[in-house]
């Protein structure tokens, strides 16, 4: 019997500051709670779990970092603060160095009054369900401080942006460089304002930034990733080769050409499979979501390439990765996982991995990707709060039964409660841009009338 979890979506805890579970008491009962279960699987040897806690760019960040560290220093268990990090580097930090786990606090592409808490296990992976729902039971417990001589000591690792930095480096082959290139790079004046321009400008780019000026406030504001606008018009006025968006916590990428188109995570994720399958290197197929675009699955049929679709998310993602044992899987959101490069999604590694592709085929962005054509997506999203019952209801089973007796077999619908936002997600994708859009918002009307 599948455990229902109270606080745990699908990407960890997130929600509104102030309000619950995003409040300083339960943060500080959350650290104690995930301290408890950690200190219980602590590493053999070690004398007491150590944690690494890393957040992005948002004003509450303080806060919730203050409140996680009193509830782990009261469950026994030592603190490494690193301060603003990209999700991505708190998973390679917590591997690196042999902790007991990762914590980030951010709410990745949200906006800034919204937060989050998410864990990585010592091995830089996310944390098992059966860890959080650990965590779940251990909150209804009370909070017992331990005694002064076994609370857990805080202290702060000051070369953590260096070390990320050089993994990242390590990534692209030695042999190549971006001597000759001019990139912009948008960090949505998030976690990766002060990484990613280093990790492009040490590789030999001619760097230019756009949102590398955080302010608590202003993370994913009009730029980063959720919004590519803002690095469109600046690669075109710069005149440069290409664009690069990261999103608030640096684990989702797309990118910008010469001429300002945008390319998404499909896009990406095929010059990637694409370039590999060709050097050999692919092993066994790509991994994809309920959302990617079928225009990605035929493009990697031409290949002869598997596309096994999992749950949107990228912890779904990374699931069956390792249950086919295999590589390279993605989301069309620009969340891309390169396993033997890293643990988890990360957005400058997923974008080292385009260069390396372009740069040893000698080949621009809108070459590598021309043999992919997306097929029109509709995306329309309808706020709810009955999320459970709503896909049940009659009228949107009919709705839904209409649009694919016309789509025919040349398109999707697809309709999900999203994980980290109280809306149901209604897909609908073919090969006529129009149809699609009518098809979206004859669904959506119903899905609303039954809320």
């Amino acid at each position: 019997m599948k455990t229902i979890r109270r606080y745990f979506g699908t990407d960890g805890v997130r929600g509104k500051v102030g309000q619950e579970p995003i409040t300083p008491d339960f943060v500080m009962r959350l650290g104690y709670a995930a301290g408890k279960v950690l200190a219980a699987r602590r590493r053999s040897g070690a004398d007491r779990p150590a944690v690494l806690i890393g957040k992005d760019t948002r004003i509450s960040g303080y806060m919730l970092e203050s409140a996680l560290e009193a509830g782990l220093s009261a469950a026994g268990v030592d603190i490494l603060l690193v301060g603003p990090m990209p999700t991505p580097a708190v998973a390679y930090l917590t591997r690196a160095l042999r902790l007991s786990a990762g914590i980030v606090i951010s709410a990745s592409h949200n906006p800034f009054d919204d937060n989050g808490i998410k864990f990585f296990s010592g091995d830089g992976a996310k944390l098992p369900d059966a860890a959080e729902s650990a965590i779940e039971r251990e909150l209804e417990r009370p909070l017992k401080c331990m005694a002064s001589a076994r609370l857990g000591k805080a202290r702060r690792l000051d070369d953590a942006a260096g070390r990320y930095v050089e993994f990242c480096k390590g990534t692209f082959p030695p042999h190549l460089h971006l001597r000759g290139m001019r990139i912009v790079v948008d960090c949505a004046n998030g976690a990766a304002y002060h990484i990613a321009p280093h990790v492009f400008h040490e590789l030999g780019a001619d760097v230019e930034t756009v949102g590398v000026s955080p302010d608590g406030f202003n993370i994913n504001d009009g730029v980063g990733a959720t919004s590519p606008q803002a690095l469109e018009m600046a690669v075109k006025r710069r005149k440069a080769d290409l664009g690069i968006a990261l999103d608030g916590d640096g684990d989702r990428v797309v990118m910008v050409d010469a001429a300002g188109r945008r390319y998404d995570g499909d896009q990406l994720l095929y010059v990637i499979a694409r370039h590999r399958s060709q050097a050999g290197e692919l092993r066994g197929g790509v991994v994809g979501t309920q959302m990617t675009n079928l225009a990605l699955e035929h493009a990697l049929a031409r290949l002869k390439v598997p596309l096994a679709r999992a749950r949107v998310g990228d912890r779904y993602v990374l699931e069956l990765l390792h249950k086919r044992r295999w590589q390279l899987g993605g989301e069309n959101s620009g969340h891309i996982v390169c396993l033997d490069k890293h643990t988890t999604g990360d957005g400058i590694v997923s974008a080292l991995q385009v260069l390396r592709a372009l740069t040893e085929n000698r080949a621009t962005l809108a070459g590598a990707a021309g043999a992919l054509a997306l097929y029109p997506q509709v995306l329309i999203n309808v706020k709810t709060g009955r999320r459970a019952d709503v896909l049940a209801r009659r009228e949107v089973q009919r709705a839904v039964a209409a649009a694919r007796a016309e789509l025919d077999g040349g398109g999707r619908v697809l309709l999900r409660p999203s994980g980290t936002e109280p809306v149901i997600r209604v897909m609908v994708e073919g090969r006529n841009g129009a149809q699609v859009q009518r098809l979206a918002e004859r669904i959506a009307a119903a899905v609303r009338k039954a809320c």
